[in-house]
């Protein structure tokens, strides 16, 4: 656990210095050609970046072992992190809408010049690439802070793609279509960091992570078992805890049973990545409640 998340850390390194490049580049060339979707373009990069540091923030409170105040661990702080970097998002999201208000009301035509299409062309490239990179990484170490911010990043493709239709028509006489853009980038950050919020309040809610009948299915596969109920699943992504009853014979000796209830927890953890902790409850086959989601074998 504790190299996954150092190895979470160095690619928010990583791709937080492609992030600051990226960003004074835009800030820079828009500021000084007064083009306000440039210069959006850049504070929503430059935001790209302080999510990389709350990330890594987040991840070295998350790395740390369980304790008594936290006899669970720490990951959730790993969710804390993916959920504020949103809150970063939604807010450059409405910071960039009040802009682009502003500026119908005061007209400034932008200075559209070759160098404007390079700059917007190479960073559109690192970003592409920071994407990549970073959402494979997410996946392989079941990563909420690093799937979060490669979504942040990945907006940050299609903004720049905006803001270059937005200077070809600067370009071609219309410089209105300068703070429409804007407008424009500024849904795509709002619903960027909407989504950042609902699939981390998946796991701050504690909601299902795995199928009651598919893992039923596969437990009742095991030697010993006549059945099972009360499944429960919770966590994230890369920290999935599940808790069941099994059914077992009245009159298995309890070494048996154990054994039973460890050969569960290893073929869970094998069948299903991500799964940290399995809690086996022993009950007895029979008499069994009547109970509308449990399952019993024929």
């Amino acid at each position: 656990m504790l190299s996954r998340f150092k190895k979470i850390q160095q690619v928010l390194l990583y791709v937080l210095f492609l992030n600051l490049a990226v960003a004074f580049a835009k800030i820079a060339y828009g500021t000084f050609t007064s083009t306000l979707s440039m210069t959006a373009d850049g504070y929503h990069s430059l935001f790209d970046g302080i999510s990389n540091i709350v990330g890594m923030v987040g991840i070295f409170i998350a790395s740390r072992p369980p304790d008594r105040e936290h006899p669970y661990g720490h990951q959730k702080y790993e969710t804390f992190a993916a959920i504020f970097i949103a809150l970063l998002l939604i807010f450059v999201g409405f910071e960039i809408f009040q802009s682009a208000l502003e500026r119908f009301l005061v007209r400034n035509v932008p200075e559209v010049t070759s160098l404007s299409f390079l700059v917007m062309l190479g960073t559109m490239g690192i970003n592409y690439l920071v994407t990549r990179y970073e959402l494979r990484q997410g996946i392989s170490l079941k990563s909420q802070v690093l799937i979060a911010d490669s979504m942040h990043t990945r907006s940050d493709i299609y903004v720049s793609l905006s803001v270059i239709i937005s200077l070809a028509a600067s370009k071609l006489g219309f410089p209105l279509l300068d703070p429409v853009v804007a407008l424009l980038i500024s849904l795509v950050i709002l619903r960027a960091g909407y989504r950042i919020i609902r699939q981390s309040s998946e796991t701050l809610l504690d909601m299902s992570r795995l199928d009651e009948d598919e893992v039923c299915e596969l437990v009742l596969g095991v030697e010993g078992v006549l059945g099972c109920h009360k499944v429960r699943t919770r966590g994230s992504i890369g920290d999935i805890r599940i808790d069941m009853h099994l059914l077992l014979r009245p009159d298995m000796p309890i070494e048996e049973a154990h054994l039973i209830s460890h050969n569960v927890s290893k073929l869970l953890k094998a069948e299903y990545e991500g799964v940290s902790e399995v809690i086996v409850h022993i009950e007895p086959a029979t008499p069994l409640p009547q109970e509308s989601n449990s399952k019993k074998t024929s």
